[in-house]
């Protein structure tokens, strides 16, 4: 609560301040209900004189006092309209309070959502290869979620502590005796619930968020690979591991269910058998007047209630506490892996990409060794070889993901590391091997919702990548739905798309990545003629297995053993694939 109340002081300030009135409130509401006791019992009264024969302690006769000082006559009606606009107040002021604890509960997990999405999409791609999707998506969703209703729980427990304070100074005007009694016997119960119940709650919270991690996460990889599970008859193997998965779960949330329960049960059944001993006591060994015994039943009953509440949200509190935790953790190690921008050089792209001499290892596993390449500016320039052969690694170098361990990658002769990161990859057109485009509108995949990006552009990419042709002719245009992953599109429609989408913000540099790889020799080689237009009017630097897009390159090169060396005579390439 500390952390939140740092985060958020304002939002605190109103809160507390609104909280704090309301229990003063509260106070003034009860400070004449023993006065309208002992009145209604001895008859309305009209002087101080008489007032001061009805009182029967200390408190009773102040009250009665205080409201003949400021010309207020202590009667029946007086006294219910004082409880009465007491507790008027205290439920606008509580209305406050939990107002701004809901708008704050909700600042919270959308401040959580947005600093975990920033520090994860800033963190460096080693890093972020190393986060399973569905752990990510588990603390965007539950852990955020459950980290806003610990501060919920976390407010309600203040609040319900500041009334128990209220009510504990009411009931210690009217019998210190009393009222410090039922507070020790209310600090035992305390005691043997926390030591029984919360630290079991605590338990129970933190291995709920350790198993939605591992569920959803499981389930996260689980549903990218349903359809050949479905088309192998095999989805059953993926339903007895989450089914095992979601039993574990279920196992500590009902330990959770469990002590949750008892402590209410418990508490309760403490507090009847104090507030009948305590009545018991007053009557029958301290003789105390039925008005004061009464009042300290209601209050001291009050208090114990609200002490009782105050640990009951204590203890959900700690359930969400660790997921609170465990969000920030992520948040700080993504932070702590963040990637370095350089702010140098403004790029052009005018003359040629060089690789000088490039090494690159993965954890001691040498990829590239010694490389030395160059795409020329405005050329289609092709990377073909085995798997593992570093191709990819090359892309990842080139856009600045990956750093070299030794060698130079240089754009029109300048160090990559000289020019502004950013810039650089503003000027970059990236195909990636996989379809991956969103349930929505083909104009929301092309453009990705930038507000800078409309239609008139969109339709200018569809038509430099060769589908503006099938788009046209269906019945929304670029409004139609493509499902999800683009399952209502061919293979060579979406492929289609995802280079629309590289295009349209006009880049300098056109990269794909085994983007015709999984697409027929038909639709391969549509795809090659469209790539062919584009040549020219900027440079592209694929990958590609098909030999159309090979007999079109203006540039060949194949890597083996970490090197890249010059294809000269294309046919043999050709000979060699077929």
């Amino acid at each position: 609560m500390l952390t939140f109340f740092r985060a958020y002081p304002w939002q605190t300030l109103v809160m507390l301040l609104a909280l704090l009135f309301a229990g003063f409130a509260e106070g003034i509401g009860l400070s004449a209900l023993l006065p309208l006791l002992s009145i209604a019992t001895h008859g309305n009264i009209s002087g101080s004189a008489d007032a001061a024969s009805v009182a029967q302690n200390r408190y009773e006769q102040l009250v009665i006092d205080l409201l003949h000082a400021i010309g207020i006559n202590p009667g029946i009606g007086v006294m219910l309209m004082i409880i009465v606009l007491g507790g008027t107040l205290k439920a606008l002021l509580l209305l406050v309070a939990n107002k701004q604890v809901g708008y704050t509960a909700a600042m919270v997990a959308t401040d959580l959502r947005l600093d975990m999405l920033r520090a994860v999409l800033g963190s460096r791609w080693e890093y972020f290869l190393s986060q399973p999707a569905g752990k990510l998506a588990n603390s965007l969703a539950t852990e955020a979620h459950r980290s806003s209703q610990a501060f919920v729980n976390g407010s309600l427990m203040i609040t319900f502590f500041i009334q128990a304070l209220i009510y504990g100074a009411v009931a210690l005007a009217v019998s210190w005796q009393a009222t410090l009694i039922s507070m020790m016997a209310g600090l035992v119960v305390a005691a043997i619930s926390h030591f029984l119940l919360i630290r079991m709650a605590r338990k129970a919270g933190k291995r709920q968020t350790g198993l939605l991690v591992a569920l959803v996460s499981r389930l996260t990889d689980t549903l990218q690979s349903v359809k050949p599970l479905k088309a192998m008859a095999r989805e059953y193997l993926a339903d007895s591991v989450l089914a095992m998965e979601t039993s574990r779960l279920n196992k500590t949330l009902r330990r959770q269910v469990y002590s949750t329960t008892m402590l209410s049960a418990f508490q309760e059944e403490m507090l009847i058998i104090m507030l009948a001993a305590g009545m018991f006591i007053a009557l029958v060994h301290y003789e105390m007047p039925l008005a004061s015994v009464l009042v300290l039943v209601v209050v001291l009953g009050r208090m114990l209630r609200q002490i009782s509440k105050v640990q009951r949200q204590y203890q959900r509190m700690v359930i969400g506490e660790s997921a609170y935790w465990s969000i920030k953790q992520t948040i700080d190690q993504a932070r702590q892996s963040g990637e370095q921008f350089t702010e140098g050089k403004t790029p052009a792209l005018l003359h040629a990409i060089q690789f000088d001499s490039v090494h690159f290892a993965y954890d001691g596993f040498r990829v590239l060794n010694d490389l030395t390449l160059e795409v020329p500016a405005g050329s289609l320039t092709l990377l073909v070889g085995p798997s593992g052969a570093g191709k990819t690694t090359i892309i990842d170098l080139l856009t600045g993901l990956l750093q070299p361990q030794s060698g130079t990658i240089r754009v029109d002769g300048t160090p990559l590391q000289e020019l502004d990161t950013r810039a650089w990859r503003q000027m970059i057109g990236y195909v990636p091997q996989e379809t991956v485009l969103l349930h929505d509108s083909i104009l929301h995949n092309v453009t990705l919702g930038d507000p800078a990006l409309g239609e008139a552009d969109a339709e200018r990419a569809l038509k430099q990548a060769g589908a503006w042709g099938f788009i046209a002719a269906l019945p929304e245009g670029m409004n139609n739905t493509v499902g999800e992953r683009g399952g209502k599109l061919s293979g060579g429609q979406r492929q289609r798309i995802m280079i629309a989408r590289a295009l349209i913000h006009q880049p300098r540099l056109l990269i794909l990545d085994e983007a015709t790889s999984s697409l027929d020799p038909s639709s391969a080689a549509a795809i090659c003629h469209t790539l062919e237009q584009l040549r020219g009017g900027l440079s592209i630097l694929a990958i590609s297995h098909q030999t159309a897009l090979v007999s079109v390159a203006d540039r060949v090169y194949r890597l083996e053993n970490g090197q890249a060396g010059a294809v000269e005579d294309s046919t043999l390439l050709l000979a060699s694939n077929n």
